[in-house]
């Protein structure tokens, strides 16, 4: 809002005889406060609120903080058995938009495979105003609230993976690699760590490494640091990797120009050298968010879902080859 200004008759007097440069200086100033309102509102309006739901899913609240209400939209199997294996996706980006909507085909399909397929909410910089701690704090209480309703939801504790894209990759894997950030009113004592980690093209090197030392400038450092709300090594999945990490799989496109390719490469190395479980999967001349559903007649989609799904099957998680292909045939033309 602008509050409107009145000048006296003496001050309306002296506006009027300033030399024209100083009036010109005075409307420069005003066009450019006008300017960065615009650039705010356009920004606010083009993050729709999120979808009040999903159909097909069942939607529950799993935390609330003041008067935001966080939401996991769970896809269950036709025919669920009991301890059966889940799975949460974060959606991306940037820490600051997106929809849990991004990963509906991907829980869908995972419930067809008798998982329990979940796409979460969190909070994001243009809907709730916050930073990733944020995000990361919500992405450890979404998996701490399904590992505590286990039983309600018919999944095995011990089976729970995070998967996520980009920002919500690093959301993913940060739940995984990085102490703390944890909500001050939860029961700690249930863990937050998933068993498993599902990294479509993440962000998991968010500080110079000395590989690569120029990785970031200072223009780069700074903006990052806004974003994440501490130091940047904090946040940053590769500088928080140590033994024991859960089995992760990363799936990254080699022409990313968003999330280069070798940050994923690193990250994988660096799981292993601390003899954890970790692959990567390179899908050459593919860029930032090549697995996303709709995108080249759903090839990518199809061929991430098949690596992923072979992924958890090694795990004992899955049962049989990938349906993938059934998956995409069954729906209606068009989606």
């Amino acid at each position: 809002m602008i509050e409107s200004v009145s000048y006296s008759a003496a001050e309306a007097n002296l506006f009027a005889i300033l030399e024209p440069s100083a009036r010109v200086f005075r409307m420069r100033h005003i066009m450019f406060i006008l300017l960065v309102i615009l650039v705010h509102t356009v920004s606010a309006q083009r993050q729709k609120e999120w979808p009040a739901a999903i159909k097909g899913s069942e939607k529950v609240v799993y935390k609330t903080i003041g008067e935001v209400k966080l939401h996991l939209h769970i896809f269950h199997p036709s025919k669920q058995k009991n301890n059966a294996a889940a799975i949460v996706f974060f959606f991306g980006g940037g820490w600051k938009g997106g929809t849990p909507v991004q990963f509906e085909q991907q829980c869908r399909y995972f419930a067809s495979r008798g998982m329990v397929a979940i796409t979460a909410e969190y909070r994001i910089r243009n809907l709730h105003g916050t930073l990733a701690t944020a995000c990361v704090e919500d992405g450890k209480s979404a998996i701490r609230w399904i590992r505590s309703h286990a039983g309600k939801l018919g999944v095995n504790p011990d089976r729970i993976a995070a998967g996520g894209g980009s920002a919500g990759g690093h959301v993913a894997a940060c739940s995984g690699v990085v102490k703390g950030f944890e909500a001050k009113a939860e029961k700690t004592k249930i863990s937050s760590v998933p068993n498993a980690m599902i990294l479509y093209n993440p962000a998991c090197v968010l500080a110079p490494i000395p590989s690569h030392k120029d990785y970031l400038n200072e223009a780069n450092i700074a903006g990052l640091r806004e974003r994440m709300g501490v130091a940047l090594e904090r946040l940053s999945p590769w500088h928080n990797v140590e033994k024991g990490a859960p089995p992760s799989l990363v799936l990254h496109g080699e022409s990313d120009s968003t999330v280069p390719f070798w940050t994923s490469k690193v990250f994988v190395e660096k799981m292993q050298k601390m003899s954890n479980q970790a692959e990567l999967a390179a899908y050459p001349g593919e860029g930032h968010g090549f697995f996303n559903f709709g995108r080249k007649e759903n090839k990518m989609f199809v061929a991430t879902m098949r690596r992923t799904d072979e992924f958890l099957a090694k795990l004992g998680w899955l049962k049989g080859k990938p349906t993938v292909d059934r998956f995409i045939a069954s729906l209606p033309k068009g989606r």
